[in-house]
């Protein structure tokens, strides 16, 4: 028995940890869901009937240990090493997760999907748009976008990735309703109007501009209230910014 708890430790240990955790993503649809379209609602109701956008934002984690998805791994994430761009960079064979975006948006428009199909595209689209914008999905080569970093947050032997994915979002004790409350609280089209404008490689630069805040440790490691004060209103703008583009998106295909 002390050999299989000692493997399965093993394996949960070498398991990537995930952009944004549950609090992040659904924080992600809820914002979204209240920038929708009501052309956009409705058809949305069509296709994933009972389910929101925050229900269905962490389907694609929910999915990794089933077998039939596995090709998706690599779609949640993509590394752009410091000082390139990513037409400069080395491309993933598996797909990244701008490859994956833009294809996704591209099978959507061209309404050629089953529902079923069409589905399935909606809840990666909610994912992995959510993903891109948690900057350490952005990775720069070499460290796994900060899972091979390790730190002390508060004294818990974690990695920096952790810590930006949930750890820092779960420390504030919101709920995912809260959080979109305390995040989409002003109502400034011309501000909302300028993120929906923007395309996929502008997120993708703004989460790379974030490096030298992310990797600015303290010799000891130690995470503690300094780092999550320059951090949390980072995280609170990228969660917004990632809502509001996926409604925008969504309103692009089916408002």
């Amino acid at each position: 028995m002390r050999i299989i708890a000692l493997l399965v430790f093993s394996t949960l240990l070498s398991i990537p940890s995930f952009g944004w955790g549950p609090i992040g993503h659904r924080t992600i649809g809820l914002v979204a869901q209240q920038h929708l379209s009501k052309k956009t609602k409705r058809k949305l109701r069509e296709i994933l009937k009972h389910e929101s956008l925050a229900v269905v934002s962490m389907w694609m984690d929910e999915e990794r240990s089933n077998p039939n998805y596995k090709h998706m791994e690599d779609w949640h994430w993509v590394d752009i090493p410091d000082g390139k761009t990513y037409a400069e960079s080395e491309k993933n064979p598996n797909g990244d997760a701008i490859q994956t975006i833009n294809r996704l948006i591209d099978e959507l428009e061209s309404g050629t999907l089953s529902l079923e199909e069409e589905k399935i595209n909606i809840k990666m689209l909610v994912h992995i748009i959510g993903d891109i914008h948690m900057p350490l999905h952005v990775g720069k080569t070499g460290d796994q976008g900060g899972n091979k970093v390790k730190v002390r947050f508060f004294g818990d032997e974690t990695n920096l990735h952790t810590v930006w994915d949930s750890k820092i979002i779960d420390s504030k004790k919101f709920s995912y309703t809260e959080l979109a409350a305390a995040i989409d609280h002003f109502d400034d089209e011309s501000t909302i109007e300028k993120w929906q404008s923007d395309d996929v490689m502008v997120w993708v630069e703004e989460s790379m501009s974030y490096r030298d805040l992310i990797y600015d440790l303290p010799e000891d490691k130690y995470i503690g209230y300094y780092y999550i004060y320059d951090a949390w209103p980072v995280i609170q703008e990228r969660l917004h910014k990632a809502g509001v583009r996926l409604a925008g998106v969504l309103n692009k295909i089916y408002g």
